[in-house]
């Protein structure tokens, strides 16, 4: 078995009223809960890395490609500069949710972007998180052609 016979393993990029965005399965499992069975909150970000990471590899930008740089390319990767979450209901072990990640702004070496997790179409956490893509040595590199015109198909697309 491998990736290809699983179509949806990353997710995938839909449209719909809100624009194109991202979107990513998520089942909660005893290990995502605290005692109470209530999702942990930390669980929430390894939700989300998934989900970016997995849209990022739909974009073409997968992060091993980055990390290993290429013909004329340094090997690069995208770090969080700031992430702000807000946890509206709690989810719950057995829960089937859903990462959603649309392209709030673009810039010269960033990308911020608006994650939403839900349950039954009922949002239960969000976060805004910007991104830098920056070099092996730590320094700020300008996004290449290639990935800003992979990202500016899904810009404008949040909605809160």
């Amino acid at each position: 078995m491998n990736a290809e016979n699983w179509p949806d393993i990353a997710g995938r990029l839909v449209a719909d009223e809100t624009g194109q965005h991202h979107v990513l399965p998520v089942r909660v499992y005893f290990e995502d809960t605290d005692a109470g069975g209530i999702v942990y909150h930390a669980s929430y970000v390894r939700f989300c890395e998934r989900g970016r990471t997995d849209f990022l590899r739909l974009l073409g930008a997968q992060a091993r490609y980055l990390f290993d740089g290429g013909p004329g390319a340094e090997p690069a990767i995208f770090v969080v500069r700031r992430m702000s979450m807000d946890f509206f209901r709690p989810g719950l072990m057995d829960d089937f949710l859903v990462v959603e990640t649309r392209v709030e702004e673009i810039g010269g070496a960033s990308i911020t972007l608006l994650q939403t997790i839900v349950r039954d179409g009922k949002r239960i956490f969000e976060a805004e998180v910007t991104l830098v893509l920056i070099s092996k040595s730590g320094k700020p590199l300008r996004l290449s052609e290639r990935v800003r015109t992979a990202f500016e198909a899904h810009r404008g697309s949040a909605s809160r």
